[in-house]
């Protein structure tokens, strides 16, 4: 099949005690996996076979017809998945740095501030979705998605996301998204590859 299920970049349990290795059981092996079966399912004899993830949901936002919708949904969810692992990492959290914070600062005050609307826009997303910090040429947006959205489809560059679909935090937190997102932020947060992200839109800018 042309698209596959992508390893966790770290153990299971490497995550513990702010994301248990049961989560990730579910989250990457169950969610994760039924997106990336799904997507194959749909797109088997089309030409999206031969695309890779993002080249599928830039063609196919904005459709109006169940099957395209059906493949953006599960391209997008597959891309989103796979770029959250990356977002995480043990012992992250806290503070950025280098470039990227000095954007951070620029863009939305002290950190203090910046973690004080990312949780908020996490928590003010309306039912399943997605928390982002994105970048919309030199500037900073902290955005919120539905579902499977994507800032991609805006044109704007992913540098971090947070998953704020029940399935990425009940069986820690339960109803307790704002906690989730602040452990994201504190204790998860792998701001090296936010900032990797930052450094490969400027080389391409």
């Amino acid at each position: 099949m042309p698209f596959a299920l992508p390893p966790l970049p770290f153990d299971k349990a490497a995550l513990e005690p702010h994301m248990s290795a049961k989560t990730l059981d579910f989250h990457h092996g169950k969610h994760h996996r039924k997106y990336v079966e799904k997507l194959n399912e749909l797109t088997e004899g089309t030409k999206f076979a031969k695309m890779d993830l993002t080249e599928i949901i830039r063609e196919t936002a904005g459709a109006t017809d169940k099957r395209m919708v059906d493949i953006f949904n599960n391209a997008a969810q597959s891309w989103n998945h796979t770029f959250f692992w990356h977002c995480m990492k043990p012992q992250g959290g806290g503070r950025p740095d280098g470039e990227l914070a000095k954007r951070i600062d620029d863009s939305f005050g002290p950190y203090d501030a910046f973690r004080k609307k990312f949780v908020e826009t996490a928590k003010g997303r309306f039912g399943s979705g997605w928390a982002w910090l994105a970048a919309d040429g030199s500037k900073l947006q902290i955005v919120a998605t539905p579902n499977a959205g994507n800032p991609l489809t805006d044109g704007k560059v992913c540098l971090l996301t947070c998953d704020v679909w029940e399935h990425a935090y009940y069986l820690d937190y339960q109803n307790q998204r704002p906690k989730f997102v602040e452990a994201f932020l504190d204790n998860l947060v792998n701001w090296a590859w936010a900032n990797e992200q930052w450094e490969a839109e400027r080389k391409a800018a």
